[in-house]
């Protein structure tokens, strides 16, 4: 049986070209950095988990919630996976059990999001704590994505590791079809990178983003994990 199953819905991705010696230090042990075009990308993505089961279960209060992190890409062989900075949910029993089973960096915060359909275009946001804010606005009608674009190298990971120590990681896959892109007219990011995330994001906060999306989602499911040594 699948750990966790759920719909991710309406996911925005926006993504900054890095240093890549600034994540050095988390990447877990067994991976190591994955590149699209040579290049480096953390990723802050917000997004709604919908239907939410816990080893086939609806827990109450916990099945709609919003979701918002800080994440980069790693490969071990040829499994892409992706790492977490740091994940953010508005309810303290999600930070217990995905801290406690999965050993990621997740904290509680307020939250809220808006979608809105208009009649050209959707818009989409997510907010959390005091002032920050993610939004998009995309056109209505979701397309394919490319193959080999920077849009699949993002969104085409299948797996989640995370830093035990310096000897063991956690893996875990996370399993989806591939999901499809509503083009982005325009965004707003007001987030205090340095607050959420530590002083080595800083930088983030006088960083555009090379690029941001919005994706469609789907039903996902996430298998329970290993221990790599």
């Amino acid at each position: 049986m699948s750990f966790l199953k759920a719909e991710w819905r309406k996911l925005i991705m926006a993504n900054y070209e890095v240093d890549p010696a600034i994540l050095e230090p988390y990447v877990p042990f067994g991976t190591e950095l994955d590149f699209y075009d040579d290049k480096c990308y953390v990723s802050l993505v917000g997004f709604m988990f919908m239907n939410t089961k816990l080893l086939g279960v609806k827990i109450p209060f916990h099945i709609n919630f919003e979701e918002v992190n800080l994440r980069f890409y790693v490969k071990k062989e040829e499994k892409r996976g992706v790492v977490f900075i740091k994940e953010i949910v508005p309810k303290p029993a999600l930070s217990f059990v995905a801290n406690t089973v999965y050993k990621e960096n997740y904290v509680t915060r307020s939250m809220s999001h808006k979608w809105i359909k208009h009649e050209d275009d959707l818009d989409v946001e997510y907010s959390w704590g005091k002032e920050n804010l993610i939004s998009v606005k995309a056109q209505l009608k979701p397309i394919e994505i490319n193959e080999n674009s920077l849009t699949e190298f993002i969104a085409e990971h299948y797996w989640g590791y995370s830093k035990v120590n310096d000897k063991q990681t956690t893996e875990y896959e996370v399993k989806h079809p591939r999901w499809k892109s509503y083009p982005v007219k325009e965004y707003k990011i007001s987030v205090d990178f340095r607050d959420n995330y530590g002083t080595s994001f800083n930088f983030l906060n006088h960083k555009k983003p090379s690029s941001v999306f919005l994706l469609e989602g789907s039903e996902v499911s996430v298998e329970n994990k290993k221990i790599i040594k």
